[in-house]
């Protein structure tokens, strides 16, 4: 299995990465959108961890850039953010965001989030 961490935050990319490793993820790490959307492309991603707030192309637009490709439309993508605010979450919903974890986030939270969506949306 692999995962795509998208997040501009060099220690949290490490992090979350640490946090994959440890469950048999391999990953790809990408600083922004538009690197994430390259990196998409013939990488076979089963997973997508991803931050609203990035350079170039925000989380939101990065999931909707996604979810409308039928190449990546069935990728589960987890929202891993700062932001709490109810209204960003239903837009990150609305957007095909199927979970949405607000940090800061603990291995045991964030494992538990994706076996949640894996269930949900079998690879």
């Amino acid at each position: 299995m692999r995962a795509l961490i998208v997040d501009g935050c060099k220690t949290t990319r490490r992090l979350l990465g640490i946090y994959l490793k440890s469950i048999g993820f391999e990953v790809v790490f990408a600083e922004n959108g538009l690197d994430a959307l390259e990196k998409l492309v013939g990488a076979d991603i089963n997973l997508i961890l991803v931050e609203l707030y990035l350079p170039y192309m925000d989380g939101i637009e990065f999931v909707k850039t996604v979810k409308t490709n039928p190449l990546s439309v069935d990728i589960p993508v987890l929202m891993v953010t700062t932001e709490s605010d109810r209204e960003r979450k239903e837009m990150a919903i609305r957007a095909g965001v199927d979970d949405y974890i607000v940090k800061p986030v603990t291995a045991d939270l964030l494992l538990r989030h994706i076996e949640d969506v894996l269930k949900t949306k079998p690879i």
